[in-house]
């Protein structure tokens, strides 16, 4: 009888474990915003909206103010507290404003970066009221400094944040840059590639990347492009890993969903993977993205205008 019990047992607990792995979930998008005064009133309004909804988190894709506004630490002060106001997990992806072009208005984008680790990243959660545990890129000592590298999964869906920024991914302006570039761009190939190492051994369904900057698909690579090596690594995974891949960026202000890599074996675009680019000032807007890992299509996605058409 125990037996029976016991087997009872792991058997509902096999069925629910099944059933919580390919549950639908959704999750919210937003990035570049708000960049002025009057986008300011509009992005706290958007936040409460965001709150009414149900969702498993929300992720900022950077660029949390203009790029010829100070970098000070109180805009990053009221930032933060903005961002852990949301009532669900917040995953905030840095951009090229908030650090790589602080230089415009006086600051060390250097001093800036690490700003940002500091208050964004403090520990091994989320931002906003309700935490979500998080894996960071920094647990491994050969890349300490990268807490902003960070990695999650809901259910079999596993998403991988990277400090991607836009201004040519901080390449090209100073000896100083390139060599920061060079080191985060090890780090961040080495993420990406662990992340979706961990996918295939682990047999998720999706692997979401979520980077600030657009890495510009259909550029053809040069010296001076600090997009290339991401979009040559992004490429050579996604065709490896043969199962749904969705790259979410801000950076050029344009809402889309579109297909733009391109297998240069066959000169056409690669099937399973997927771009979704935010909107950005002046728009403030966001994007509910509905996943549903064992229906017959991954992505359902609405803006915040469809859901809440009287705005």
């Amino acid at each position: 009888m125990i037996r029976l019990i016991l087997a009872l047992a792991l058997a509902l607990a096999a069925a629910l474990a099944q059933a919580q792995a390919g549950a639908r979930f959704s999750f919210a998008v937003i990035g570049d915003t708000p960049y002025s005064i009057g986008e300011e009133w509009m992005f706290a309004e958007m936040l409460t909206a965001i709150g009414r909804e149900e969702l498993a988190f929300v992720v900022h894709v950077g660029d949390f103010k203009s790029g010829s506004s100070p970098c000070t630490d109180e805009l990053f002060a009221k930032r933060l507290q903005q961002f852990q106001s949301v009532r669900h997990p917040l995953i905030f992806v840095p951009g090229d404003n908030e650090w790589t072009d602080c230089h415009r208005s006086g600051a060390d984008p250097l001093e800036r970066l690490a700003k940002l680790r500091e208050l964004f990243y403090p520990d091994e959660s989320s931002l906003g009221e309700r935490k979500l545990k998080l894996a960071r890129q920094s647990a491994d000592p050969r890349f300490a400094e990268y807490r902003e590298n960070v990695r999650w999964s809901i259910g079999t869906a596993l998403f991988i944040g990277l400090n991607i920024p836009g201004t040519n991914n901080n390449f090209g302006r100073t000896p100083q840059m390139d060599a920061e570039y060079a080191r985060r761009s090890a780090a961040n190939a080495a993420w990406l590639a662990q992340g979706f190492e961990l996918a295939k051994n682990d047999g998720h369904a999706a692997v979401f990347i979520a980077i600030q900057a657009n890495p510009r698909f259909g550029r053809p690579a040069g010296a001076a492009d600090g997009y290339a090596p991401f979009r040559q690594a992004l490429l050579a995974h996604t065709l490896d890993f043969g199962k749904p891949v969705i790259l979410i960026h801000g950076d050029t202000h344009r809402y889309r969903v579109d297909h733009p890599l391109v297998d240069p074996a066959t000169q056409q675009a690669v099937g399973n993977f997927t771009r979704i680019e935010s909107f950005g000032s002046p728009a403030v807007d966001w994007i509910r993205v509905g996943v549903d890992p064992a229906g017959p299509k991954l992505l359902a996605i609405k803006t915040g205008r469809e859901i809440n058409p009287l705005r």
